[in-house]
């Protein structure tokens, strides 16, 4: 179990690095918005998506306020946050339980380096211009690691429960 232990520890600091890589890059560099252009010029479902409006963090999100293909890329920019948060605490999770056994603190090490990371990269955009640090993307972040971190619990106990009964 110790080389699975080291593949997902691997596989979690690639993750950080291209989240750190990512963050040090401008909204213009990282902008989805010319591919959403061309991809979605005939602005699929724009009727449909029209009368969603709210607001995160402060800004109104909604087709009136960002335009079809801005609104659109903050779904898309929600989902990576999450997503990668996902992984990261799943791995973690699989990681730490795989080497160290049924521990409690597996759990509590795997939601604690996400949202530390998570933090952190917020502020180190902060140094980034054009990027604005969010606390509510650290919430995200730590939503998506909780998600990943129990998804991956929950198949654990239930593949040991598995082999006990055989």
């Amino acid at each position: 179990m110790k080389k699975w232990f080291w593949i997902c520890m691997a596989a979690v600091c690639l993750i950080m690095v291209i989240l750190f890589s990512s963050s040090s890059e401008t909204y213009e560099e990282q902008s989805l918005i010319p591919v959403l252009d061309r991809l979605l010029a005939d602005e699929p479902f724009k009727e449909q998506l029209q009368s969603i409006s709210f607001n995160y963090a402060g800004k109104e999100i909604s087709i009136a306020a960002d335009g079809y293909s801005g609104f659109i890329e903050f779904f898309i920019r929600k989902a990576a946050h999450f997503l990668t948060y996902f992984a990261m605490g799943g791995l973690l999770y699989g990681g730490f339980r795989s080497y160290f056994g049924s521990r409690r603190w597996c759990v509590a090490v795997s939601l604690l380096i996400p949202l530390l990371f998570a933090a952190s990269d917020e502020f180190h955009q902060s140094f980034t211009g054009g990027r604005t640090p969010l606390v509510q993307d650290v919430l995200l972040d730590f939503i998506g690691a909780t998600c990943g971190v129990f998804l991956i619990k929950g198949l654990m106990g239930r593949r040991k429960k598995t082999r006990k009964s055989c």
